[in-house]
């Protein structure tokens, strides 16, 4: 058996033509060439009978020998022109512009060439015959060409066009991103919609026709005109209107039965790239009340290019969003720690595919063993640490009040110490609204973790900074998946509290404002992003019900379980305003802090962590002492619901055998 041939790390198998392929090929070309054939001789013969004002008996027999005597040359050379210039390469049913364009230089070189040999071979012609010729000739060339496509697309639309599971579709836009999808879905076999209508908000347009589908009114008159026109599907086709804009035609469209669909975004305009495989389900993301946060990527570049970056819990959802976007800025090495090993492992496959370049490390260890840590930034000396490894879920650390201490402040204080000794030239650490006057554990931890950083900036050469923001859209156990699974399970959509709101935003975005925050950090800062209003969870789970699509007379229940230990109504996001200041980025703020007393701090979170891996049972009110703020609340009472248990940032603490936790008596001074 014949082995295919080995090249490096790929194996190339050639596929061997079937002589029925090659016979259908061959006949296919003959039949092009013989109907240039007959364009050709029609132009050269039809040329002199349009001169002679349509009638053969008119022609001077004179033209007609020299027409016969070249005829057979300028049959070759036409031929060969046109296989110059691609005209048997190209595949009719897709014959485009660049066809055109194709044609018009082969018919131009034909005439070009006819003129020159019939002028040497002394061939008496009328004048005329020189422009009517090529005329011809392009006329008949192109219409055999491209009357292959019209009679595809008129057999498209009188059978597939009338088959009854085509859904009646509505485009919402009749901009270029419209017109170039509407185009695509007429021109296509295998895309079962059937285009009814199209809205939009300009008036000039409305009651105009697109491609021969009726522009049939505004954007408010979506919910009367799916009705009307009995539509199945939505698709929004205007990836270049603000996040205001989209919000309001999305809220629009999600009070029809119809399933809604959006492009994805504007530089696919640009580009020239809408495709229908392009279209999305709409996402939660898509309704938040405010605009994306903008960044300068020059001064991302300038910092995190070239550098050793170390991103701790870079499995996690946030912390692996990190190493995607510092993978695109060319860091010198990027390393990703992080105790669970399943998403160190997905993550460091995506970027090996993504980035065969990137100089990629990827470690398996704890943030609250120490040697660990030392050991790394020993072998590796970073550059820039983001430091995302935490335990972040309110419930799990309300039931596990000295894990979050051990995890989130130890493991915090045991990084920036390395920071500080090995001289790293910034640090950032992923902190949340929640550490303001936070009302439950794992918030106040995370406002210790704040305090550590700052105390470090004020005897540090490394610049410590902290980035606090709401939550994120689409992380592990965060509220958005736990509605999604609800929904297609078909319900009951639980919700704490009618009128518990918080602030959102999406993964990319809090990783752009932390690298953002990065390249602006000066020390100790705590950066904030205006993230706009907060949203009211309720209205976000009826939206996501509306968008999920369902069957006519389908309903899910919304019921509503009790606040859980330690959750407020509202997040905050700064203690107060006095001390707010705005940066180059309008989006994005600064709250100066007043100095802190390292000595204090370090004293405190040493009796704190040492307190918590005693497993004591008044950690809470150890916490108040490092936070007088933190006011933690009662048990309430809360029914069934409970959020599902992701993978922590940091993951579970469990440490490798043979590697012992780090004591608290190991801590060293600042």
């Amino acid at each position: 058996m014949h082995l295919p041939e080995w090249k490096g790390e790929q194996i190339f198998i050639m596929s061997k033509e079937t002589k029925a392929e090659r016979n259908a090929r061959y006949g296919r070309l003959l039949v092009r060439i013989f109907v240039d054939i007959l364009c050709i001789a029609i132009s050269m013969g039809g040329a002199l009978w349009v001169r002679m004002d349509f009638h053969f008996g008119a022609i001077d027999a004179v033209f007609l020998e020299s027409v016969a005597r070249y005829m057979p040359i300028n049959l070759c050379c036409t031929l060969v022109l046109f296989q110059l210039f691609h005209l048997y390469s190209s595949l009719w049913q897709f014959a485009s512009v660049n066809e055109l364009k194709n044609i018009t230089a082969a018919v131009a070189a034909s005439a070009a060439v006819q003129y020159a040999g019939m002028y040497l071979m002394g061939c008496s012609m009328p004048r005329s015959f020189v422009v009517l010729y090529p005329l011809l000739l392009f006329v008949l060339t192109v219409g055999s060409r491209f009357s292959y496509r019209f009679l595809l697309e008129a057999r498209t639309a009188l059978s597939e066009r009338r088959e009854d599971h085509a859904v009646p579709t509505m485009i919402v836009g009749a901009g270029d991103a419209g017109h170039m999808l509407l185009s695509e879905i007429i021109s296509s076999q295998r895309v079962s919609r059937k285009v009814v209508c199209l809205v939009d908000d300009d008036l000039t347009k409305v009651g105009k026709y697109l491609n021969g589908v009726p522009i049939a009114g505004t954007v408010a008159q979506i919910p009367v005109l799916a009705e009307q026109y009995h539509v199945g599907e939505i698709i929004v086709a205007m990836p270049s209107v603000s996040g205001a804009q989209r919000k309001r035609i999305l809220e629009i469209c999600s009070n029809t039965s119809c399933r809604v669909m959006t492009l994805p975004g504007l530089y696919q305009i640009i580009n020239g790239e809408v495709r229908v495989s392009m279209l999305r389900k709409v996402e939660i993301e898509d309704l938040l009340e405010r605009e994306p946060v903008h960044l300068r990527m020059d001064k991302i570049m300038d910092y995190v290019s070239g550098k050793v970056i170390l991103v701790t819990g870079g499995g996690g959802s946030i912390g692996s969003e990190i190493c995607r976007q510092l993978a695109i800025h060319n860091p010198k090495k990027l390393i990703i720690l992080d105790i669970y090993e399943n998403n160190a492992y997905e993550i460091r496959g995506e970027l090996m595919k993504q980035y065969p370049e990137l100089d990629l490390e990827v470690l398996i260890g704890s943030v609250r063993n120490q040697k660990r840590i030392d050991t790394i930034f020993e072998t590796y000396h970073p550059e820039l640490v983001f430091h995302a490894a935490a335990h972040k879920h309110v419930p799990l650390m309300e039931d596990s009040p000295n894990e979050a201490i051990k995890n989130n402040v130890l493991g915090t204080w045991i990084v920036a110490q390395a920071a500080d000794r090995y001289h790293v030239k910034k640090m950032v650490l992923i902190s949340t609204d929640k550490a303001v006057r936070p009302t439950n554990v794992m918030g106040a931890s995370k406002r210790i973790c704040e305090l550590i950083i700052q105390s470090f900036s004020q005897i540090s050469r490394t610049e410590f900074a902290a980035v606090r923001f709401g939550n994120v859209l689409g992380s592990n156990g965060s509220v958005v998946p736990l509605f999604r699974k609800q929904i297609e399970a078909g319900g009951p959509v639980t919700v704490t509290h009618p009128e518990i709101i918080r602030y959102f935003m999406t993964i990319p975005e809090a990783v752009n404002l932390v690298l953002q925050c990065g390249a602006l950090a000066r020390g100790g800062e705590i950066f904030i992003l205006d993230m706009g209003e907060p949203v009211k969870i309720l209205d976000l789970a009826k939206r996501m019900i509306r968008l999920s699509g369902l069957e006519p007379g389908q309903d899910i229940p919304i019921i509503f379980t009790g606040l859980r230990p330690g959750e407020k109504l509202y997040e905050e996001l700064l203690i107060s305003l006095e001390n707010l200041k705005e940066t180059e980025n309008q989006q994005i703020f600064v709250a100066q802090q007043p100095k802190v007393d390292e000595a204090w701090v370090q004293a405190q979170v040493q009796q704190l962590v040492k307190d918590a891996f005693a497993e004591s049972a008044n950690i809470r009110k150890e916490i108040q002492q490092l936070v007088p703020e933190y006011m933690p609340k009662g048990d309430t009472e809360a029914v069934s619901e409970t959020m599902p248990k992701g993978e922590p940032e940091a993951a579970p603490e469990t440490m490798p055998k043979g590697e012992p936790e780090t004591a608290p008596e190991t801590m060293a001074t600042v």
